[in-house]
């Protein structure tokens, strides 16, 4: 290290050019890092849809979803299967694992749609991959606003369609458009089925004289006077009244023309959801969809930018209003934590100057901050790491430490300036100080880079979550270091200067005075420093039991996300009138609610698959200090839940708009925790689900609990007779063919308006198709003319089927969902399994797990407990290593413990439940405790080293060594102290984390300062 030093400062113009230019380009790099609230968790999934034609859900499963499964089987990488057959649709989530290319992904996906697709019956459906985005892809949500009332539904929808979505589609990170609401424009055919008898045709010849009559042809090209022209037929439809006069059939001679048969009118497409807004009715809504991995500021800002050109082109009267975009949680959740960050940097350079009692010092020992922030920004940059609540919670987290470095440099420096005499050069003096700490200096940070290993190898959402912040922490102390053992003897070189001996602070003689008699006392008495560690930690063991435990505290997103559940056997229009009504009551109840904007069942195929009677209601709100309500969210959700409870028609459930994405997407749960029963049979998941939803109802803290609805959907089933399709000629497609068109309809085409298409949609008139009694008497025609009557041919009775099927590995599986509030995940859990196990019977083949934020949690605490006890070797080995003592390495990891007291305590006292940010907290403070004690320790060895009497060297040691660990303690609590006490966007999650820490420094620093040199004689070295 000799070396190093002297070629520092024989180059030390070079060196503060190369400070320089970090400051620069750090922060060149933070203003063009993309920035995100939150690390995007999502796993690395590939959606595949599947539309049917209004196939029931045990269909659906069945011809679709089970096929798109067994294709799915054996992918490379591949982790999991979930699916949801619902009426008319399948979705098949393909999960790969961690890390994986979701390109990679996509491509192998894609290959065996082709196998899929040869196993999926004709006619139901084509296997579609979903857009490529995630949990948190839904960036910006919309409403098509008419300020006239002059515009109908389908034109609402046809300029959201063709202007809005169109335009912003092509926007660069933009990977699709969803819209909801409105009246999609069709060209609609109703027959008249006394027309059908009439004129003796049938529906499906309909159809096949509109296709003939509705195209156009090319007829390459002819050559007139030199000149080439290009001959081209044109036949399409154009519109209504092109519609009408197609010829379907010539009776004598004279023609039958389509307007003859059929009621021809423009109206909208059969809809499975639908939009409502503030409770004054429908709306059209659109969402936006990032691309995977773009930047969500800049797409936003993006899109922002094209909304204005947008409406300055939509027709009069038309406007889109955005009413919800990540840019407010993006800016708020960075906010808290830059601000914090800020803050941070200002109070740690404040307690550098009262501690160092000199600005020449404090000045070297301050740059360490800006230096190792910005060679952090260049590492994210290069990492492509985005700026979010993490990252930058990580570089908050490690303002304190990053002085710790060239703080003992420095002192070193002073020291040896003070006791040197006046022949030696100034060079040679600043050599031998910063080669009598480098090596402890390069252990210590080495030490707490080394134990954030466990977050690095955290895999899925906690991976995801967490690993930023291991980068951010891990690179920071790197900077540090580079920092106190290259640039600080420069620049101390510079601005320190030769002391007078006598220059005694009076800081630090204040503190000697209180801090010299206490050490020296418990040096005498080691008993007593035992029995005070000893306190602390059977402190620590009755506290420990008495702390709650869950995943990661609520992430409070500003706005409320309400999933309301129907009666499965509920109608469009009726889910409606209950949600509008639910609308007014809302906002009349709730006044810091400023939008409702709600969805219910599914739009467009892309985001949700969620069947009529469910309904998702995003709620605004006012700024949280103008609440009237409530002062928290939790206060909010219980008022809302409170307000609700008897609402008639309809179930809540209170979350969040990204909480909701994530947790869906993760866990297939639609709660932050929820108990999932496997089996085959779904009249017993059915049955023992209500057992257990009644059980978990009686527990303490349950809120919102629900068991899915998979059954009660009325069905009116159409069994063929296979008899008497045989005795008249008929084959079983032919009757469903036109069971199909009568009822459900049948695209006959499209007919185009400049770019713009929309559907010919044949079938029945509706006074003809809406009752079972007229069903009964749909006319099927065979090949030898006859017509017989549909009960003739087919039983058509009234059953109750399932209203959605969910699987996972190829199993069937029900979920009972909960939120939880005023107590902890994990006891309540625990309290659940109790009363589960006690009281609920479960059939062989039939099992329960739990999912949602606890399945999450016991994931992250499996990895930690593998992984921690590892890293604690490998620190006890590198220690050993260090100091080539067991008993030094054992003296300096008894830190841990102490430390570990201290954060317990601290949990405790504020209230706070045991979460990966506290784990995380203990992590660091692992790294803190054992920075301090490695210094100590190693000034103890050299004093015994160089002849120094046993106890005075424990005094001299403990002494000397007051400041630099008082000054590492104070500015690692004070760097925290803005997490600790923010209130913003994200603050709940970096606080566990800083109350640890803090709490943990607190023992830590009395056991360094107190307890270790009293008992450093019994782990000393043989010299």
């Amino acid at each position: 290290m000799k070396e190093l030093t002297h070629a520092v400062l024989h180059n030390r113009l070079l060196v503060l050019a190369i400070l320089a230019s970090v400051l620069v380009a750090g922060f060149s790099a933070y203003r063009s890092l993309p920035v995100d609230a939150y690390p995007d968790i999502s796993p690395a999934l590939v959606q595949v849809f599947v539309e049917t034609e209004g196939l029931a859900p045990e269909e659906v499963e069945k011809y679709v979803t089970y096929p798109l499964e067994s294709a799915m089987n054996g992918l490379p990488k591949l982790d999991r299967i979930r699916s949801v057959s619902n009426f008319g649709l399948s979705v098949v989530n393909i999960y790969f694992e961690d890390g994986t290319d979701i390109y990679f992904a996509r491509q192998r996906v894609g290959e065996r749609l082709q196998v899929a697709r040869e196993a999926i019956p004709s006619g139901f459906g084509e296997p579609v991959m979903g857009p490529i985005t995630t949990g948190l892809g839904q960036i910006l949500f919309y409403t098509l606003e008419d300020e006239t009332g002059q515009y109908s539904r389908e034109a609402l929808r046809e300029a959201q369609d063709w202007i809005v979505k169109f335009n912003l589609q092509t926007v660069r990170g933009v990977t699709e458009v969803l819209s909801v609401g409105g009246e999609v424009k069709q060209f609609q055919v109703n027959v008249d089925p006394h027309a059908l008898l009439r004129y003796k045709i049938s529906l499906p010849e309909i159809k096949a004289r509109i296709e003939a009559n509705n195209a156009n042809a090319g007829a390459q090209f002819i050559v007139k006077n030199d000149e080439q022209y290009i001959v081209r037929s044109v036949g399409l439809a154009s519109d209504i009244k092109d519609l009408k006069n197609i010829v379907v059939k010539t009776v004598n001679g004279t023609p039958v023309y389509l307007h003859q048969l059929a009621e021809l009118t423009i109206g909208g497409k059969i809809r499975r959801g639908l939009a409502l807004a503030d409770g004054r009715g429908e709306a059209v809504v659109g969402m936006v969809l990032k691309l995977i991995g773009s930047n969500t500021s800049a797409v936003i800002e993006e899109v922002v930018k094209e909304l204005e050109t947008i409406n300055d082109n939509l027709p009069d009267g038309m406007s889109v209003q955005p009413y919800y975009d990540q840019a407010t949680l993006v800016k708020a959740a960075v906010s808290t934590v830059t601000s914090a960050l800020v803050q941070g940097i200002a109070l740690v350079t404040i307690v550098l100057f009262v501690f160092m009692g000199s600005i020449r010092p404090s000045v070297v020992v301050a740059l360490s901050i800006p230096f190792s922030v910005a060679f952090t920004f260049l590492a994210m940059r290069y990492f492509d790491i985005s700026a979010n609540l993490m990252s930058l919670g990580g570089i908050a987290i490690a303002i304190g430490m990053m002085v710790d470095g060239a703080v003992v440099v420095v002192e070193s420096i002073e020291r040896s300036l003070r006791e040197s005499s006046s022949e030696e050069s100034r060079t040679a003096i600043i050599v031998r100080a910063c080669h009598s700490v480098a090596r402890p200096i390069l252990f210590a940070i080495s030490i707490i880079i080394l134990v954030f290993l466990p977050l690095f190898t955290l895999q899925g959402v906690e991976g995801a979550t967490f690993r930023p912040l291991a980068y951010t922490v891990a690179t920071a102390m790197l900077g540090s270091l580079f920092f106190a053992l290259v640039v600080a003897p420069a620049c101390a070189y510079y601005l320190l200067k030769r002391p007078k001996r006598d220059d005694e602070r009076a800081s630090k003689s204040k503190l000697l005075a209180i801090y010299q008699p206490m050490v020296t006392a418990l040096i005498r008495r080691r008993g007593l420093a035992v029995a005070i560690s000893l306190g602390l930690l059977v402190l620590g063991g009755a506290i420990a039991p008495r702390l709650g435990s869950e995943f990661v505290p609520r992430f409070n997103e500003g706005d409320v996300l309400i999933r309301a559940t129907m009666a499965p056997s509920i109608s469009l229009k009726k889910a409606k009138e209950t949600m509008q009504v639910f609308e007014q009551e809302l906002l009349e109840s709730f006044p810091e609610v400023t939008k409702v904007v709600t969805r219910v069942g599914r739009g467009e195929v892309g985001a949700h698959a969620d069947p009529i009677n469910n309904a998702e209601i995003f709620v605004a709100l006012k700024p949280q200090d103008e609440w009237q309500s409530a002062s928290d969210l939790d206060g909010l959700y219980a008022a809302m839940s409170k307000q609700f409870s008897d609402f008639p028609g309809a179930k809540f459930n209170f979350t969040q708009p990204i909480a909701a994405a994530v947790d869906e997407l993760l866990t297939g749960t639609k709660a932050e925790l929820a108990a999932k029963l496997f089996g085959d049979d779904l009249d017993v998941l059915s049955q023992k689900a209500s057992v257990i939803e009644t059980v978990i109802k009686s527990i303490e803290g349950a809120q919102d609990v629900q068991k899915d609805q998979i059954g009660g959907t009325p069905q009116l089933k159409i069994s063929l007779d296979r008899e008497a399709i045989a005795r008249y000629g008929l084959n079983a497609s032919e009757i469903q063919d036109t069971l199909k068109i009568a009822i459900g309809g049948a695209s006959a085409g499209q007919v185009f308006e400049g770019i713009r298409r929309f559907d010919i949609y044949l079938r029945l008139k509706k006074s003809a198709r809406d009752r079972k009694d007229k069903l009964a008497r749909l006319i099927i025609e065979n090949n030898r003319g006859q017509r017989i009557p549909l009960n003739e041919l087919a039983t058509i009775e009234e059953v109750v089927g399932p209203r959605q099927i969910t699987r996972e590995n190829n199993q069937r599986f029900i979920t009972i969902q909960t939120n939880v509030r005023e107590r902890d995940i994990g006891s309540f859990v625990e309290e659940a399994n109790r009363l589960i196990e006690s009281r609920v019977e479960l059939p062989p083949g039939y099992f329960l797990k739990w999912g949602g934020q606890f399945e999450l949690q016991q994931q992250a605490n499996k990895r930690l407990m593998i992984v921690v006890p590892i890293t604690l070797a490998l620190v006890f080995f590198m220690l050993y290593a260090s100091f080539g003592s067991l008993k030094n390495a054992t003296l300096i990891m008894l830190n841990i413990p102490l430390a570990l007291v201290g954060g317990i305590a601290a949990l405790w006292l504020s209230g706070l439940s045991l979460s990966v940010p506290a784990s995380v907290g203990f992590i660091a403070l692992f790294g803190i405790a054992l920075e301090n004690g490695l210094v100590l320790v190693n000034d103890l060895n050299d004093r015994v080293a160089h002849g120094t009497e046993m106890g005075k060297a424990c005094v001299e040691s403990a002494c000397s060594r007051l400041r630099p660990v008082l000054m590492t303690a104070v500015t690692t609590a004070i760097g925290l102290s803005p997490l600790l006490f923010a209130s913003g966007t994200g603050s709940e999650v970096q606080r566990p984390l800083a109350t640890v820490v803090v709490g943990g420094l607190i023992s830590a620093t009395v056991l360094t300062l107190l307890v270790l040199p009293a008992v450093y004689p019994w782990f000393a070295k043989k010299h």
